[in-house]
């Protein structure tokens, strides 16, 4: 069974993309706890919230993939979180950074930001961020020597994309 990480700043076609493909693909796929715990919480994450989000995250996909078939499709990482860190507070605390590298995935795919930003209650800010996340991730994935597939267009387009690479694994 194969992870495959879906990174990219807000509004930028994620979950459209995990939710499309795990249905082509007829598997599961693990919706970025983030959303629930704002829409929980009814706020935004605080600084020392940022590692328990992680963790659930990476928890939920570790749960998804027992049920999996092939491919398990990972709406963010722990990766994301990191960066979302960094963008807020200026730092990065320690246990998530070491969750954050630990960035095993067969496949990471990076959906641009080509698509309409929409505004989404607490959870997403503005166009700027949006732009300023999506070039902090290509940096990081760059500097971490992670390979990764930037997914553009439509959402038939960025389907074929990934089907394509899907098939080279």
């Amino acid at each position: 069974m194969k992870r495959i990480a879906i990174l990219g700043a807000e509004s930028s076609g994620k979950s459209t993309l995990c939710e499309a493909l795990a249905r082509r693909y007829r598997t599961v796929w693990v919706p970025e706890y983030l959303r629930e715990f704002v829409d929980t919480m009814g706020r935004v994450p605080f600084e020392d919230d940022q590692f328990g989000i992680a963790r659930t995250q990476r928890a939920r996909e570790d749960a998804a993939a027992l049920q999996a078939r092939d491919v398990l499709f990972c709406d963010t990482t722990p990766l994301m979180t990191a960066l979302y860190s960094r963008v807020y507070w200026g730092r990065v605390d320690d246990r998530l950074a070491e969750l954050a590298r630990s960035h095993d995935y067969a496949l990471t795919l990076v959906t641009a930001t080509d698509t309409p930003w929409m505004p989404d209650g607490l959870q997403r800010e503005s166009e700027e961020v949006r732009d300023l996340v999506h070039r902090m991730v290509l940096a990081e994935l760059q500097e971490r020597g992670i390979p990764y597939l930037l997914v553009q267009g439509d959402l038939p387009q960025r389907l074929r994309r990934v089907e394509e690479a899907l098939a080279a694994l």
